[in-house]
């Protein structure tokens, strides 16, 4: 299970209760005053039973917003309501001294937040109009990007590692090993390679990442080449300074372009000379999650 929900699952939570035949709200960060917790963009999802998935808080206004969502599905309209500074609501206060509005927009869609998770799933990004009245037409366009996707390319206790803190994190995760190595899938995917002369394809996008963690340079010399030909938003290696030398010319002299020798993060981690398989695994993926591409939330100008 994830640490906590990404915007996807906001949408999945709904469209899931809709199924069901359970009403819900759609609730949206759409303005902030001085600080917040939270980001403008971010959502909560406030099920007709109670049931809510998302925060704005550290916990401080949450109830607030679950009586409110409720209040507006009941009424069959949707508002946008601000809390903290300038709020009516003279009893709720932020911890960081702000204020936030918050659009409640009842009975979403379920379709239009099909459509988005579709196209996520299909690695491409998607987008929302949201407005108190619906998804369609509203003033605040929020973009909402694929599941982030690691592919751990390796063998051995680093590997294992790194793919389970990806996925616990809540990346997509695929690990690349030999055949033999012994990695069983749990909440990843396990893809396992029989020799260097059949190589399975490494499709990269815009949110994918790539780390090699081999220590065996050969399965590392043949794969590296193709993982750097493709479109990711971070590819990185492990090894020492000296072996990152000695990998550098064995690519240009493989005809690798300089300019994809140089997007190569190695040694990669930004905790250094880490020999501790899950203190490595931490390092990584620290360097690694700034790379990821977000979405976008705007206010639109109408004429």
């Amino acid at each position: 299970m994830p640490l906590a929900p990404a915007p996807l699952d906001i949408l999945r939570c709904l469209t899931d209760a809709a199924a069901r035949g359970i009403e819900g709200v759609l609730v949206t960060l759409t303005g902030i005053e001085g600080s917040s917790s939270r980001g403008v963009g971010t959502q909560m999802a406030v099920l007709a039973d109670g049931t809510r998935l998302g925060s704005f808080s550290g916990g401080c206004i949450e109830a607030a917003v679950v009586a409110e969502a409720l209040e507006a599905l009941a009424a069959g309209a949707g508002r946008v309501v601000r809390y903290g500074v300038g709020s009516p609501y003279l009893d709720i206060r932020l911890p960081c001294g702000g204020g936030i509005d918050l659009t409640f927009t009842p009975r979403p869609d379920p379709e239009a937040l099909a459509a988005v998770l579709a196209t996520c799933a299909a690695r491409r990004e998607a987008s929302l109009a949201i407005g108190p009245d619906g998804v369609a037409d509203g003033p605040f366009h929020c973009a909402y990007t694929p599941v982030p996707r690691l592919i751990a390319v390796g063998q051995g206790e680093e590997v294992a590692a790194l793919a389970r803190l990806g996925a616990a994190y809540g990346l997509a995760v695929t690990a690349l090993v030999p055949a033999g190595d012994g990695l069983v899938a749990e909440d990843f995917a396990v893809e396992h390679m029989a020799s260097v002369r059949r190589l399975p394809p490494i499709h990269g996008d815009a949110w994918t990442a790539i780390v090699f963690l081999f220590h065996d340079r050969d399965w590392e010399a043949h794969l590296l080449p193709h993982a750097l030909a493709e479109t990711s938003c971070f590819i990185g290696a492990v090894g020492s300074r000296r072996t990152h030398q000695a990998r550098v010319l064995a690519l240009a002299e493989a005809g690798v372009a300089q300019a994809r020798i140089d997007a190569l993060h190695a040694p990669v981690g930004l905790i250094p000379a880490t020999r501790d398989p899950a203190m490595l695994a931490l390092s990584i993926l620290a360097e690694v999650v700034p790379a990821y591409p977000r979405g976008v939330a705007r206010m639109v100008e109408r004429a």
